[in-house]
């Protein structure tokens, strides 16, 4: 089996830490394969993959888009550093308003999926990275929305002590509404 499937704090935010397979040239990994994916939980249509490099300091989220485009994410750091969170915006669910935040990295090689009914953000740790992940659904703008990184009512420790560089979008999301 060339992943392990780890069940977070959250039911159905799922680590998937994949077997890397090294030798003196280099290594090997798979991302992914649908039917193994499905049978731990993960079985989702994915219909994009995006790239984006963002450079140290840089916060991006929290992201999310409203019904009926809703997006699940299987986000993975390809190279440098990023702490990963995901929210429970799922208003009847019982950790409606909790986060998990985890590390992403070139090193760790770990990816994280993100259900729909989450809100998705991640910051840079690094000098700089790149970071790569399959979406469902297709974008929507007229769906998009976000909250407020920094958001009292969620609290959110981002693991950083420094003022994070944020998009004049990101600047300007409201708090969680509960």
């Amino acid at each position: 089996m060339p992943f392990e499937f780890q069940k977070l704090e959250i039911e159905k935010v799922i680590l998937v830490k994949p077997k890397i397979f090294g030798d003196n040239r280099g290594f090997f990994m798979e991302t992914y394969e649908k039917l193994e994916f499905a049978q731990h939980g993960i079985d989702v249509e994915f219909n994009q993959d995006n790239h984006s490099k963002s450079k140290a300091h840089v916060l991006r989220g929290l992201h999310y888009q409203k019904p009926p485009h809703e997006q699940a994410k299987l986000m993975r750091c390809l190279q440098g550093q990023i702490y990963d969170v995901a929210v429970d915006i799922r208003k009847e669910s019982k950790t409606f308003g909790r986060w998990v935040i985890v590390e992403l990295s070139e090193e760790n090689k770990n990816m994280l999926y993100i259900p729909k009914g989450f809100a998705h953000g991640f910051v840079v740790m690094s000098k700089d990275a790149q970071i790569v992940y399959k979406v469902s659904g297709k974008y929507s703008p007229e769906h998009e929305c976000g909250i407020i990184w920094n958001d009292k009512t969620l609290n959110i420790d981002w693991k950083i002590k420094f003022e994070p560089i944020l998009s004049d979008k990101d600047k300007n999301w409201k708090g969680l509404c509960i």
